[in-house]
Formats: C-alpha cells, structure tokens, sequence
C-alpha cells in the first residue's frame, strides 16, 4: 500500500512538471513575434548641412559659414515602429522604419559683400527602413534583459530648399534648392534595456550611434567657388529612444 501511494504520489509530481514544461514550451513558442512602437531624440554629433566656402555670389564676395544638423534642426524628434522575430529567447531578427520631420531655425549663413547673410532651410523629413540582428543577455534571478544590436538599411530624404536673404544689400534668393530627393544608405549600432510590465508587453529604453550617408548635392554654385558648400552632408547622430514592445 505505501508502495503504492508513493509510486501515485512520484507519478502526479512527474506528471506536473511535464504539463509546467509543455506551457513554457507552448509559452516560448507562441510568443515568437514582436511589435514595437517608440520615440527617440536624435542629438547630432557630426555632419554639416552647409560646409564653409569661399567665392561669388551675383557678382559680390562672399563667405560662407558651416551649419551643422544640430545648428539649423536642433535634436529632432523621430516616430519608430517595426517588428521582430525570435529565432530563439536570447536572439531575433528585426525590422524598423523611422519617420523624422524636424523643423529648422532661422541660422546667420555668412557674409555677402557688406552684408550679413541669413538661411532659412525647409523641414528635415525622412523616412527610413532598417534590418538588423539584436542579442539579448538575460540577467540572473532579474526579469530585465540588456541586448545589444546592429542594423542597416535605407531612407528616403526629401528635398531640402533654403531661402537665403541678405538685408543690408536688400537681397533675397526665393527658395533655392539646396539638395535634391535622396536614398541615403543607414547602419547603425544600439544597447538597450528591457522590463517587463505585463506578461506581454515590455517596455524598452534605448541609446546609440547612426550613421546617415551623404545627400544629393545640387550643381547650382557651379563655377562660383561655393561647389564645396554641399560637402560632408552625411550625418552621424546619437539616438534615444523609448518605447513598448508587445509579443505574440
């Protein structure tokens, strides 16, 4: 009898730690996709919207003063969303557009003969798809999880026209086209944290460096000494970001 009810008892433990590990494995398997929703702050760290030049400008003199992303467009804020899978708990693969729209202040550009010469650009705007791999590294005994990941990708960057005005020698250029639409290639590298907050929704907080390629110069300053001035307009940026996550 006492052999009995201990094989009984030796059965029920077996047959509930099957059952646990058959609902985590069902767990784990079910919750294979990720949705994440975020925004971020980008804080320029290099890259010129207009590069110092020297040359003619409508027959005057004139000198031109570089103006970084962070000098005209300030830390512009971006919208990201995208999803993931989970190839396995510590791996997956991602993902993520990017919308950005950022509007620019008014930036003294240099100087046209006797002049001081001011630009006001158009709206930073783009739109970007990224694809890369994250890592995550469990903590021992902590529900939170740090990963680190890369990624490349593509954005589409609108036209970008300013309109220069130099008000002591009472000139004003309309709208000049300073960049053409572009598809800029993207990279990036990011760590992260992750917490939990409900059984499946986490929340995710984010830092970084990304990269921007050049944009489409324009050949307008041909020939006046100012060609340079669409130089080193790649942009390298430190990203914060947070977000929710959600996994099905």
């Amino acid at each position: 009898m006492n052999i009995r009810k201990g094989f009984n008892i030796k059965s029920v433990v077996f047959a509930t730690s099957l059952l646990a590990a058959s609902n985590v494995a069902a767990q784990q398997a079910e919750e294979k996709w990720v949705f994440d929703v975020g925004l971020g702050i980008d804080f320029t760290i290099n890259g010129n919207v207009n590069s110092g030049a020297i040359g003619q400008l409508q027959g005057q003199t004139t000198a031109i003063l570089p103006n970084s992303y962070g000098d005209v467009y300030g830390s512009g804020p971006h919208f990201r969303f995208g999803g993931g899978y989970m190839l396995n708990p510590e791996s997956e693969l991602r993902g993520v557009f990017t919308y950005q729209s950022a509007d620019a202040d008014l930036v003294r550009m240099g100087d046209i003969g006797p002049s001081s010469l001011y630009a006001q650009y158009s709206d930073y705007k783009t739109l970007a798809f990224d694809v890369g791999y994250r890592r995550y590294l469990p903590i021992e005994g902590q529900s939170v999880r740090l990963y680190g990941e890369a990624t490349i990708g593509l954005a589409y960057i609108e036209t970008i026209n300013v309109q220069l005005a130099a008000p002591q020698s009472n000139i004003v250029f309309n709208n000049t086209d300073f960049y053409d639409q572009a598809a800029a290639f993207t990279w990036g590298v990011h760590v992260g944290v992750m917490m939990p907050v409900a059984r499946r929704v986490d929340v995710n907080v984010q830092l970084g460096l990304r990269s921007t390629s050049g944009l489409s110069e324009v050949d307008q300053f041909s020939g006046t000494g100012l060609d340079d001035i669409n130089n080193d307009s790649g942009r390298l940026t430190f990203p914060l970001v947070v977000g929710m996550r959600f996994r099905f």
